[in-house]
C-alpha cells in the first residue's frame, strides 16, 4: 500500500503520531527532497528503500511504487508540509487508481501554520479578517486569471504566500496594485520551525528591499495582512455578556 504522509513545517517532532509510526513501518520513502527535514529519514528502519523525489519525474516516482507493491511492500511518500497544499498529489493518485493500487492520506502541519507560530498571529482576528488566502505569484507556472494575486489583494484580508520569496518584486508590485497600502504590515518567514528559522518583519513597502537585504530567495512564506499587527475587538465567544450553548450571560459589571 502507498501512504502519503505530510512531514510537517520542517521541525522533526511536528510530524503526526500516525505520520511518524507509519514512517518506521514503512519498507520503502520517497521524501520531497531539500524540503523535507532529513532527521524524518532517521525513523525509517533497517534496510528501507529511501528515494529524494528532487531528482526524479512523476513516472519514476511511480515506477519505485508500482515495484514496491509488486514485491508485497509498504510505501511512504513523505511531502512536506501537508500534501493538500502545493503537494502535486492529486496527480499521483489519479495514476495509482489506474493501477489499482491502494493508498490512503495522513495529514500534516502546514508551513502556514508553522509561520503563524513563529509570529505568535492569529490569521483571524475579530474586526480585523476572518478569512484566509493562501496563494503564489504567478512564475515559471501560471495560476488561473481569476487568482491574479493583484485581484485576491483587493479583498484586503489576511495573505499567505508559498513559492513565491523569488519574485519578491512582482510580489510586492501586485500587492500594490491590488489596493494594499505601502505601510501594511508584512513578514516573511525562511524555513518556518526548523533549526535554521528566521523571522523578517516589515510592510508591503519593504518587502522586496527586505528579502534583498536577508538574502531571501527560496523557502520562505510571505505574511501579507492586518493581522499582524493591528487592533481588534475581543473575542465573543469568552465574552462574559455572551451566552453560549454553554455558559449563560453574566450581568454587566460583574466578572
Amino acid at each position: 500500500m502507498i501512504h502519503f504522509v505530510g512531514a510537517g513545517p520542517g521541525a522533526p517532532d511536528l510530524i503526526t503520531l500516525r505520520g511518524a509510526n507509519l514512517l518506521r513501518q514503512a519498507d520503502c520513502i520517497i521524501y520531497a527532497g531539500s524540503l523535507v527535514n532529513p532527521a524524518l529519514l532517521e525513523m525509517a528502519k533497517e534496510g528501507c528503500e529511501i528515494h529524494n523525489s528532487a531528482t526524479m519525474t512523476l513516472e519514476e516516482v511511480l515506477d519505485v511504487m508500482r515495484r514496491m507493491e509488486a514485491a508485497g511492500k509498504d510505501t511512504v511518500r513523505l511531502h512536506t508540509g501537508d500534501a493538500s497544499l502545493f503537494g502535486a498529489i492529486r496527480e499521483q493518485m489519479d495514476e495509482l487508481d489506474k493501477m489499482g493500487i491502494a493508498y490512503d492520506d495522513t495529514p500534516g502541519v502546514s508551513s502556514f501554520c508553522g509561520a503563524a507560530a513563529a509570529l505568535n498571529a492569529e490569521y483571524t482576528l475579530p474586526g480585523v479578517s476572518q478569512s484566509v488566502i493562501i496563494t503564489r505569484m504567478a512564475g515559471r507556472t501560471p495560476v488561473p486569471e481569476k487568482e491574479s494575486l493583484a485581484l485576491m489583494a483587493q479583498h484586503q484580508t489576511s495573505m499567505v504566500l508559498f513559492l513565491s520569496s523569488g519574485l519578491l518584486e512582482q510580489v510586492q508590485a501586485e500587492l500594490l496594485k491590488g489596493g494594499y497600502s505601502t505601510d501594511t504590515p508584512a513578514a516573511i518567514v525562511y524555513k518556518a520551525t526548523w533549526e535554521d528559522e528566521k523571522v523578517i518583519r516589515c510592510t508591503v513597502g519593504t518587502l522586496a528591499q527586505r528579502g534583498k537585504e536577508e538574502g531571501i530567495c527560496k523557502t520562505a512564506l510571505l505574511l501579507i495582512g492586518n493581522f499582524l499587527d493591528s487592533a481588534y475587538e475581543r473575542s465573543r465567544l469568552y465574552d462574559p455578556t455572551f451566552t453560549t450553548e454553554f455558559r449563560q450571560a453574566q450581568s454587566a459589571g460583574k466578572e
